[in-house]
């Protein structure tokens, strides 16, 4: 399946930073089960300083924003061509090793409730039953929007009981990690039947199954992906893998709108 996206987020400031750097994030890479076949990222109100990969393999750029500026524009679109194998790759790719991904993070610390469902997948390396652990964190986390944030942490949203994609994925990464398995968390986008406008990116975790490799698991529709997903950036959590990220010092009335579109090219 071919799919366009367009990506825009828009920030304006009543009272332009005096200083401001953010770390992007928003160039996928061609790897398994996907092909970018023309991509382009385009930003107004700000200039790049460095472009490299980071730990994780991410395409980055660093922009500093322009301080006679109030509105900042950041800009990606393309094509990627998606196949069916988007859910497992066999080898693990990479600077950072696998056990970095048994690593627990702020957002992935685990606690008592996470600890139960852990116990569901100790030593297995049974694909079903991380379907199963999938399963038991939609059943216990409602999907949910508005209820949780950017800095909400995995037993957090076990506790309230709600959330949405990215909680789900923290979850599961925790009780991965918890059981000795190591995981990740994945951003990008999905092709949805019903709209081709959204408002958010979407999430998803990736385990290391022995004999399978890396196999990912999107909680929040109780599958694993497919050709409807583009997998933009990974990370140890939501941190490492967010679309813009960085710092403003100075300024005030800060307000930001994001309008994302997916659709498969006819």
């Amino acid at each position: 399946m071919r799919l366009n996206v367009s990506h825009r987020t828009e920030y304006n400031f009543d009272t332009p930073p005096a200083y401001g750097l953010q770390q992007i994030r928003l160039s996928p890479k061609s790897g398994v089960g996907q092909t970018v076949l023309d991509w382009y990222l385009e930003i107004e109100g700000a200039e790049i300083q460095a472009g490299f990969e980071d730990e994780h393999g991410n395409t980055t750029k660093l922009v500093s924003l322009d301080p006679s500026s109030n509105k900042l524009v950041i800009s990606s679109r393309g094509l990627i061509d998606v196949g069916e194998g988007a859910s497992v790759s066999q080898s693990h790719k990479g600077r950072s090793p696998l056990w970095l991904y048994l690593r627990e993070t702020p957002l992935t610390r685990s606690g008592e409730k996470i600890e139960n469902l852990a116990h569901t997948i100790n030593g297995s390396n049974d694909v079903s039953h991380f379907h199963a652990l999938s399963a038991d964190i939609l059943g216990s986390v409602t999907y949910v929007t508005g209820m949780t944030g950017a800095s909400t942490t995995a037993e957090d949203a076990m506790t309230l009981g709600q959330g949405v994609c990215q909680d789900h994925a923290h979850i599961f990464i925790s009780a991965c990690r918890r059981a000795g398995h190591p995981a990740r968390y994945i951003s990008g986008y999905l092709h949805m039947d019903d709209r081709v406008d959204q408002d958010a990116m979407h999430a998803w975790a990736e385990v290391w199954i022995e004999d399978l490799g890396w196999t990912g698991f999107d909680i929040s529709n109780g599958i694993s992906p497919d050709n409807r997903y583009v997998r933009l950036a990974v990370g140890l959590d939501y941190n490492q893998a967010a679309p813009i990220s960085g710092l403003t010092i100075g300024g005030a009335g800060e307000s930001m709108k994001v309008d994302i579109q997916v659709q498969q090219q006819q």
